[in-house]
């Protein structure tokens, strides 16, 4: 009985210990989300005034562009997966990974190449384990990316979408992460950047049904959507990383949280089982002492006849 009860006792502050790291990390991942939605805030005007300068240029003028201009035939489209350099988030990057390959799959069906661009660690694993060619990888700065980040991993999209698709270009830019809802509800969502719906991009803008006004443009359209194409994969992406961190974050926090419960649960029964085996031990050496004197009481009675 003894060494049972010792075991539970290690067991116990084994959890313990455990129950404090995760709730440390469950308040680390909640103070990191309230900086990572204000990052999302403050990156959204700037994305949206973005959108609504390229709905005027695509819409005053009949400049075919790769920003907004799809291709006759596609054949080729790259695919930017967001996932985290770290675990403990839960289904947080497998959730990304999934989407991303049901959007693999939907444009292979289509008949297009798909050339896989990640983020995060997670994913690097996932499609190394797999031996999947990867054309570009990035990580080190998921939980917190900067806009310099976002130029680093825009830069090779960007030439592949103004390289013609014989010499390794793409027709077609898609973006998969995870949007930041509530704290409560983080989904995985796939979109497609470049070329840009204008019906999207008026929708975003929140300019759906205006009529905007006409432009003269100097020195030409085609040279402005020239300007404006990297400032708005740059931003788009930038966006989308900072909704995948406060995701991330969210997601660490749901988790360690649960973790927290359960280790407390955990000790809960086991500090039962604790208790109980010290009553049993307690009983048993009750029962021997019981007995000791019952026999000692009994040589003695039998000694005096």
């Amino acid at each position: 009985m003894g060494a049972q009860l010792r075991v539970y006792k290690r067991r116990i502050k084994s959890v313990t210990a455990t129950k404090k790291i995760t709730k440390a990390m469950e308040m680390i991942a909640a103070s990191r989300i309230v900086k990572a939605q204000r990052q999302v805030a403050a990156s959204t005007p700037y994305a949206t005034e973005l959108t609504r300068a390229v709905t005027a240029v695509a819409t005053g003028s009949t400049t075919k562009h790769a920003l907004t201009t799809e291709a006759e035939s596609p054949v080729r489209a790259a695919v930017l997966l967001v996932t985290s350099d770290r675990g403990l988030a839960g289904g947080y990057s497998s959730n990304a990974i999934k989407a991303a390959e049901r959007l693999t799959e939907r444009l292979r069906g289509e008949g297009k190449e798909v050339d896989a661009y990640i983020v995060g660690r997670k994913g690097v694993a996932y499609y190394g384990f797999r031996e999947r060619k990867v054309t570009e990888s990035w990580t080190g700065f998921t939980d917190n990316p900067t806009y310099a980040d976002a130029k680093k991993v825009a830069a090779p999209l960007i030439a592949a979408v103004q390289q013609d698709t014989a010499e390794g270009g793409v027709d077609e830019l898609h973006i998969v992460f995870t949007e930041f809802v509530s704290m409560l509800t983080q989904t995985p969502v796939a979109n497609r950047l470049l070329p840009l719906s204008l019906e999207q991009a008026a929708e975003e803008a929140g300019t759906k049904g205006e009529i905007l006004p006409l432009f003269d443009f100097e020195p030409s359209a085609e040279d402005v959507l020239d300007a404006l194409l990297p400032r708005y994969v740059e931003s788009r992406i930038y966006n989308a990383l900072l909704q995948a961190a406060a995701s991330k974050h969210a997601a660490t926090r749901r988790a360690m949280k649960s973790a927290t419960d359960n280790a407390g649960d955990l000790i809960k029964s086991l500090s039962r089982l604790a208790n109980a085996a010290r009553q049993a031990e307690i009983t048993q050496e009750i029962s021997e002492i019981v007995g000791g004197a019952s026999a000692l009481a009994d040589a003695t009675a039998g000694s005096d006849n």
